[in-house]
């Protein structure tokens, strides 16, 4: 195991970067001291993980317990908000500005080298077929409950796929896909600060890990729907969403509530920031008409 979450964040910003990075920018991109740098960077090649400022085979080796081995998608709802255009198209099949809203975030999956996708079909499922011509090697999971049941019954359909598996929810249109990682140290969500919102939001405790989820705050961070779960907790994860599923009101629980809400306390969920215009859903269909003007007829 890597012994500390900076030697995490050393190592993984010297496999990923295209050049050998100085210890001045490593400094830099991770804003730590640059004594901090020198110190670790001393460390990781005393244990063999990197050398002249590269990688080693020892070093991929080390990081592979914090590689994400698969995407989930969830795709089974009807996305009312954006009627008239999801009557007949679902949401993540929408196209803005040419690009259907889903490739942006398939397009992420694979350029971080994460190519064992499954998406979670519902509400006319058969279109999602329309995918595999560009990416055939998606795979789907049927979700008969779609209709029934909030967004826990995609997770329990996929709940045996969440171990080192990032959790997406399908309508988010992706403009910065470097928010897609390879690695990740801890199971994490992704969220934007807000000095105020009416959606859901996150309150941290020192740790950075999620102390609250709940809907509306203040200074506190909004929730984009993209998680990911390490081993651990995909273990426990696929336990508890069936028993919060198959418990009195379970079908209309989000699945997010499950580690964050209802067994909260048994999950250390970490936020990794991001900003406004690195990822937006597009909630209603005024909004995309602003986005992308060939709707505003």
């Amino acid at each position: 195991m890597i012994s500390s979450k900076k030697h995490f964040d050393v190592l993984v910003a010297v496999e990923s970067s295209e050049e050998r990075l100085s210890q001045r920018q490593i400094s830099k991109l991770l804003d730590m001291s640059a004594g901090t740098v020198n110190k670790i960077i001393k460390e990781l090649e005393k244990q063999g993980l990197i050398k002249n400022n590269s990688i080693t085979s020892k070093g991929l080796a080390a990081l592979e317990p914090y590689k994400v081995k698969r995407a989930v998608f969830i795709a089974a709802g009807f996305g009312s908000r954006l009627v008239p255009i999801t009557l007949n198209t679902p949401k993540p099949l929408v196209r803005v500005n040419g690009v259907r809203i889903i490739d942006t975030l398939i397009d992420a999956c694979l350029a971080a080298d994460i190519n064992e996708i499954y998406i979670v079909r519902g509400y006319l499922a058969e279109q999602f077929d329309q995918l595999l011509y560009k990416y055939p090697m998606i795979k789907f999971l049927d979700n008969p409950l779609y209709n029934e049941a909030n967004n826990i019954s995609s997770t329990l359909i996929a709940r045996e796929l969440l171990e080192n598996a990032y959790v997406l929810e399908a309508d988010l249109l992706v403009y910065n896909p470097k928010i897609i990682r390879k690695y990740h140290y801890t199971s994490d969500v992704i969220g934007i600060w807000k000095d105020r919102t009416d959606d859901w939001c996150f309150e941290i405790d020192k740790h950075n890990f999620v102390a609250e989820e709940k809907v509306g705050g203040l200074n506190c961070y909004q929730m984009i729907g993209i998680y990911y779960i390490n081993a651990e907790d995909g273990k426990k994860l696929s336990r508890h969403i069936l028993d919060a599923f198959t418990s009195p009101g379970g079908k209309e629980k989000y699945w997010e509530t499950v580690p964050n809400q209802v067994y909260k306390g048994e999950y250390k969920i970490s936020v990794i920031p991001a900003e406004d215009n690195d990822v937006i859903e597009i909630d209603t269909f005024k909004e995309l008409k602003a986005i992308d003007k060939t709707y505003d007829v």
